[in-house]
């Protein structure tokens, strides 16, 4: 056995411990089952999201579409001219 020591917030330490006691588990455990996770798939076992709750992919292009929409896309100068535009077609 070896010891791994890690740094995090004192109230996400507070409220995971309270969430992995209703599990029946402790904190050593739960970070052993995520250590063999890890090694049994090669990776993080679960999709990592980033604050907007998306794949860092899935920012990526929506930031990239929307960069592409302020160079090349349509812009009006008031709501009923888009509006407008939009019924006409």
């Amino acid at each position: 056995m070896t010891t791994i020591q890690i740094r995090t917030q004192a109230k996400t330490k507070k409220n995971v411990q309270k969430i992995l006691g209703e599990l029946g588990l402790d904190m050593s455990t739960a970070i052993n089952m995520y250590l063999v996770q890890i090694e049994k798939i090669g990776g993080i076992p679960f999709p990592i999201l980033t604050e907007n709750g998306m794949t860092p992919e899935a920012e990526a292009r929506i930031l990239q579409e929307a960069e592409w929409a302020r160079k090349y896309g349509k812009s009006y100068t008031s709501t009923k001219e888009m509006f407008d535009d939009i019924l006409e077609e």
